[in-house]
């Protein structure tokens, strides 16, 4: 279908992380279970990970990135051993957010 010269642009999973596009997260993830290197955007990085000492007080909520990450990978591959033979699984979080002054 295509040929080698057709291709005008390729970007590596190494080269979005190191973009900072994309945040490698596959120690963790192998913990939480899962079998192949994981990575999320840094948007959902940003949206459901991200939280700092400040957020803590502000929101009287002791949370922490590493624990927020594990709820994040926890849920995924959960929804993915559901989903086994699926190539992608959409799923939602509600979570605490951040609240920015």
């Amino acid at each position: 279908m295509f040929n080698a010269s057709d291709i005008i642009h390729t970007h590596t999973r190494a080269d979005l992380i190191e973009d900072g596009d994309l945040v490698d997260v596959s120690t963790l993830a192998r913990e939480a279970g899962f079998k192949v290197p994981v990575a999320v955007t840094r948007a959902v990085w940003a949206d459901c990970v991200a939280w700092s000492q400040d957020d803590t007080k502000r929101k009287r909520v002791p949370q922490d990135e590493e624990g927020r990450l594990w709820d994040v990978l926890f849920m995924a591959r959960n929804f993915a051993a559901r989903n086994a033979q699926a190539n992608r699984v959409p799923f939602a979080l509600h979570g605490v957010q951040p609240t920015y002054v």
